[in-house]
């Protein structure tokens, strides 16, 4: 059914860097769309950012856009997720996700079972 296994997070200052991992398995990688979600605590989980399998085609939310850097190595099944300039507003678990390629932009599209995250402190 599918595995994900996030590691990279921890505890950074504001205006810091983290370099997310994702490591994947159980599925054809290369046939997928991988995503990266979060969930600030009170909050939904929420679609951070998407990388097309195809043609590496990327989206950002908007408070992600110009920060965060997705990235994808189908020869390892694995997805960076680079966070730049962070911010107390970053503070969440970080999970990663799957969607058929054809999918990629559909929001609505059912997920795999989620790994166990990751979590992304920024304080000072």
């Amino acid at each position: 059914q599918g595995q994900f296994v996030e590691s990279g997070g921890g505890l950074v200052q504001p205006g810091g860097s983290l370099r997310l991992s994702c490591t994947a398995s159980g599925f054809t990688f290369s046939s997928y769309a991988m995503r990266w979600y979060r969930q600030a605590p009170g909050k939904e989980r929420e679609l951070v950012a998407t990388i097309r399998s195809a043609d590496s085609t990327v989206y950002y939310i908007d408070s992600a856009k110009g920060r965060f850097t997705i990235a994808r190595d189908n020869a390892k099944n694995t997805v960076t997720l680079q966070m730049n300039s962070l911010k107390p507003e970053d503070t969440a678990v970080y999970y990663c996700n799957a969607v058929p390629d054809f999918f990629w932009a559909n929001v609505k599209v059912a997920l795999r079972a989620w790994g166990q995250g990751t979590q992304v402190t920024v304080s000072s």
